[in-house]
Parts: structure tokens; sequence; C-alpha cells
């Protein structure tokens, strides 16, 4: 039986924790159980898997990340807002290795509400700020793709300690975000009569 108090919040709230101390693949119910301090039979009674836990961690750093994110694009556009953006989402990425790890699972719908608050509004906010580059359908689908791996392999790579360049990492990831506006302000606009 499950000890009182635990709830599924409180589970994923833990292994967010535990997630930024040990590593996103370390966390297990096992793990979680030995630090309630239960057995992990007793857990099932909270979610209903590992990849439940999971997804359900994921969602929750997809909106702490994407919280962050609004507060400092709120009332930008252009290179302040991109600039803006990637530097939330850099710094959340650093500070939370674990639960930002999270965030690039695929979430299965069929464990998760595919319309879940965290994922709408990471949509809407970042559809919107690349909107205001003049992007539309299939351009803003790509566009997210494009700043998604540079964002990602950029953050994984620094916090790994992959760059040992003597050039200062925040003066090379300021020129990237000048890269990216530059990309962003002259997409090639696909050809809606082109048809691979």
């Amino acid at each position: 039986m499950a000890r009182a108090g635990i709830t599924a919040d409180l589970l994923v709230s833990a292994a967010a924790e535990l997630a930024d101390e040990v590593g996103f693949d370390q966390v297990t119910l096992s793990a979680l159980a030995r630090r309630f301090g239960v057995k992990d039979a007793s857990l099932y009674a909270h979610v209903r898997s590992l990849k439940d836990l999971r997804h359900r961690l994921a969602l929750l750093a997809g909106g702490e990340m994407i919280d962050r994110i609004a507060v400092a694009v709120a009332g930008l556009s252009g290179k302040d807002a991109l600039a803006a953006y990637v530097g939330a989402y850099r710094a959340y990425a650093l500070a939370h290795p674990g639960r930002y790890a999270a965030t690039g699972i695929r979430i299965d719908p069929a464990l998760v509400d595919a319309d879940a608050p965290a994922m709408r509004r990471t949509v809407e906010i970042t559809y919107g700020m690349l909107r205001g580059y003049g992007l539309a359908e299939p351009d803003l689908t790509d566009a997210v793709r494009l700043l998604r791996a540079t964002f990602h392999g950029y953050c994984a790579l620094e916090a790994g300690g992959g760059f040992n360049a003597p050039r200062d990492v925040r003066a090379s990831w300021d020129r990237a975000i000048d890269a990216l506006h530059i990309a962003l302000e002259h997409w090639p606009r696909e050809d809606p009569d082109h048809h691979v």
C-alpha cells in the first residue's frame, strides 16, 4: 500500500528532481520508491508505468520551460524575441539537464492527452514568434525543426563539454542567434506549385 500523501503530481515532481540529480535515463520507479520509502508496486496506484511517468515528466518540464520562454518573449518581436526565446531555452536546459532531456522524448498520444496545455502553449508561443518573420505553413514547421535541432544540439554539446575551442561559448551562441535571425528573415519560401 502506498504511503499516505503520495500523489501522481508528487511522484512527477520527485522524478524531475531525480532526473536533474542523476540523469533522465536513471529515473526509474524503483529509484522513486526508494526515495519515498515504499515498495515499487505501490507507485502503480499513481502512475500506470515507467513510460507513463516519463511522459508526465516530459510534460512538466516542457511546461516549465515554455513558461520561462513566454515571460522572456512577452512584448518582443523579431530578433529581440528570438534572442529572448533561445536565451530562456538555453538557461533552462543548462539549469535542469535531466528535465530538459525529458523534453526530447516522443509523447505517446495513447498515454497522454495530445492537447495538453503545455504542448498547446509551446506551439502557440513558438509559432507566434516565427509568424513575426512572416512565415506560414509549411515553412513554420520547417523553421521550428531547424530551431529545435540547433538549440538542442548546441545545449547538448555545451552541457557535455563538447566545445573545446578557446573561443567563448557564449560568443558563439550569440553569433548563432545572429545567423538564425538572418536565416529566418530570408527564409526560402516553398513554392506551392513545387511537388516532390
